[in-house]
């Protein structure tokens, strides 16, 4: 088993000084709560389908608001779910995408 660094601080998104996106990318952040809420909801409801969708869609939508790092994550949940993955690995991708989505913060960061 060979062990990783799992980073924890925040994520600011790439357009933090970028006055034309700073409201967009507020309200992206704002709105992810509830985009984890709904993967959560459909891994819970055992809907892979939706769960594969909806991680297809943050995936673009991550990096369109300035979150590169989130997209290949996102994608591992998308490629598990549509993979038909055993539980545990769509958990696992899921987990991983969670604790990244919670890390994201708007604004221009340190």
């Amino acid at each position: 088993m060979t062990a990783t660094t799992v980073a924890t601080g925040p994520i600011y998104s790439t357009f933090g000084d970028d006055p034309d996106m700073g409201e967009l990318v507020d309200m992206f952040v704002g709105e992810i709560p509830d985009r984890i809420a709904a993967l959560e909801a459909q891994f819970a409801e055992g809907d892979l389908t939706r769960l594969g969708q909806t991680a297809h869609q943050l995936k673009g939508a991550a990096g369109s608001y300035g979150f590169p790092c989130v997209t290949p994550v996102a994608a591992r949940v998308e490629a598990a779910a549509k993979g038909n993955e055993p539980e545990d690995r769509v958990r696992e991708a899921l987990d991983e995408l969670v604790a990244m989505c919670g890390r994201m913060r708007a604004g221009a960061g340190q």
